[in-house]
């Protein structure tokens, strides 16, 4: 019934994507399971591990996407929330390894023995059994969502100054996380992970479900954000960015149209970095880096803000071409990203997916002026 609501709301285009996003999770990890290795159609499994991340950085560019494209609010902190929801996956396969750790503490995780804890921390009871870590990678991160909000938008902060406290926020965290009296592995984070949900991380098949779940995440994030925009009450919001003074002279109540998409993009944001975690095999404070939520306001922009599509194609793109200048020319990859960032600025306003409506406008302008 709730799949059928929001598959209804989409229009044609966001639901020849989706089935395309669904095509993509489920090909690659059938060819990986099935195909011999020597076949051409066998896909390695490093290749499955690479595009998985992708996938997982694509639902937080869609996160980004539906909080600035839509509602006008430039977040430069959901890289925050990814890490929070990445963090609670972390906790969960720690306590999976049991008695396997280097130690032996069947308690204790390893840094915890290293550091001389003497009993496992309030906060990590629970997270041994999946059923309690699934409800937190969503709930922390949209509590933070919450409570920064709701300050912040009863405050009627906006714009740049918004901006700067999200961003203030996602390295006050950084630095917390940093620090070894946080019970979270400090400077080194959590790694060496065992097994997920009984079933080996290392595994083919683990890691081919694993890329399955981060496409299906990705086609389930669309279809609820395409619902939501396309709603009333999406109308309403983009009512908001476009003239929220308007909207508040009409008798809408503005900041809870800004907190529930806040809060929704952060629980979205977190679930992506609960998938990443597993795949790459770690998590440490550096995903709380101010640079990364700069990095997916990027993605967004070489995609197109306000699209949906856009962010997705933008993500892919951008960590595509980071993969490969990092490995051939590590020194030339900043200095490109920044011209990237200033090229998109300057040329795809509306990024790649609105070429073709500026090519269109373009045509059209010259038509009227060769008829006038």
């Amino acid at each position: 019934m709730i799949q059928r609501f929001l598959w209804r709301g989409l229009d044609t285009k966001l639901r020849l994507f989706i089935g395309l996003v669904l095509l993509v999770g489920i090909v690659p990890p059938l060819l990986n399971l099935l195909m011999p290795p020597g076949s051409p159609f066998y896909v390695p499994a490093w290749m499955l591990q690479l595009v998985g991340k992708y996938l997982c950085y694509a639902s937080l560019a869609l996160a980004v996407d539906l909080v600035w494209g839509y509602c006008g609010i430039l977040s430069l902190g959901h890289a925050a929330f990814f890490a929070l929801g990445g963090y609670c996956m972390g906790m969960y396969l720690m306590r999976q390894i049991g008695s396997r750790g280097v130690y032996g503490n069947p308690v204790l995780p390893d840094f915890m023995v290293f550091l001389n804890y003497k009993e496992l921390p309030w906060f990590w009871h629970g997270f041994d059994h999946f059923w309690f870590a699934a409800p937190m990678i969503v709930i922390v991160p949209s509590v933070l969502a919450l409570a920064l909000g709701w300050f912040a938008f009863r405050s009627r902060v906006t714009g740049v100054y918004l901006s700067i406290i999200t961003q203030a926020m996602t390295f006050a965290l950084l630095l917390a996380f940093f620090r070894n009296d946080m019970g979270l592995g400090g400077n080194n984070g959590m790694t060496d992970f065992k097994d997920i949900l009984g079933f080996p991380v290392q595994a083919d098949g683990t890691r081919a479900t694993l890329y399955f779940a981060s496409a299906l995440a990705l086609a389930l994030f669309l279809m609820i954000a395409g619902a939501v925009v396309g709603s009333r009450f999406g109308k309403a919001l983009t009512a908001v960015r476009d003239a929220e003074s308007r909207m508040r002279f009409l008798g809408y109540r503005v900041e809870g149209y800004k907190l529930f998409v806040f809060v929704l993009s952060a629980a979205m944001a977190g679930i992506a970095g609960a998938l990443y975690v597993p795949q790459v095999g770690i998590i440490n404070p550096s995903e709380f880096s101010p640079g990364n939520s700069i990095e997916a306001v990027l993605w967004v922009a070489v995609g197109g803000r306000g699209t949906l599509i856009g962010p997705v194609i933008g993500a892919f793109i951008v960590n595509w071409t980071k993969t490969y200048l990092t490995g051939a020319l590590p020194e030339v990859w900043l200095f490109a990203l920044g011209g990237l960032f200033v090229a998109v600025t300057l040329f795809l306003p509306r990024g790649i997916v609105g070429l073709w409506g500026q090519y269109k406008a373009r045509q059209e302008r010259t038509k009227r002026t060769a008829t006038a």
